[in-house]
């Protein structure tokens, strides 16, 4: 069974998200216009109400200007 989103795991995962957000200088609807979703979804994604698909992720990573795996060897690194 998947652990859910108020997994450890996964709150790692909303943090490292938020993080590379906030690092980038991006708000909420600054990364949603990148990712081409409302700021809702960005906001709900970060609050651990929407799953993160590793499509996603990539997505996010990039628009973030952050390579995608060194982003995971970060969160990996946190424990998740």
């Amino acid at each position: 069974m998947p652990p859910s989103i108020h997994h450890r795991r996964y709150e790692l995962l909303r943090r490292h998200l938020r993080s590379l957000r906030r690092a980038a200088g991006l708000t909420q609807t600054e990364l949603g216009a990148r990712l081409k979703v409302d700021q809702s979804h960005v906001s709900k994604v970060e609050r651990g109400e929407r799953y993160m698909d590793v499509l996603f992720y990539l997505d996010w990573c990039r628009a973030c200007k952050q390579q995608p795996e060194v982003a995971l060897t970060a969160l990996l690194k946190a424990g998740a």
